[in-house]
């Protein structure tokens, strides 16, 4: 599988837990920094006023530890739209050996913000995923 989208990360000591280990609620961090990322290559507006996708189920698997001085990057694509979601696939990598670290899979709703609900995601954002994805 192919992510066009890659961001390397950075890796703070604030991320770490008492083992050394960054932090099983940090990645979470990590994959709203590589979403923000891709919604922003494929010019979706992220403004905060004005954002109309919200996350309604995010999973992770943890394969293995990131450790504090591991070269990193958060690769995402999306692999799947409906009419009111949007299937994103993350990953966090290590760049050196390519060892696949953790894997993440969150689905976005659109919403409409006036009427505190879900709507159509236009074909405005499809047609721009479609030619991210496949440029």
């Amino acid at each position: 599988m192919t992510f066009k989208s890659k961001l390397p990360i950075t890796i703070r000591m604030t991320d770490l837990d008492p083992f050394g280990h960054v932090n099983n609620g940090v990645y979470y961090s990590y994959y709203d920094i590589g979403r923000f990322h891709y919604l922003s290559q494929i010019k979706e507006d992220i403004r905060w006023a004005v954002l109309d996708k919200v996350i309604v189920r995010i999973e992770c698997d943890f394969k293995a530890p990131i450790l504090y001085g591991d070269d990193i990057s958060v690769e995402t694509k999306v692999i799947e739209i409906g009419n009111r979601s949007v299937k994103m696939m993350q990953r966090i990598v290590d760049n050196n050996t390519g060892n696949v670290k953790s894997t993440c899979i969150a689905i976005l709703c659109g919403y409409d913000r006036q009427n505190n609900t879900s709507k159509e995601i236009s074909q405005d954002f499809k047609d721009r995923v479609k030619t991210f994805e496949e440029n």
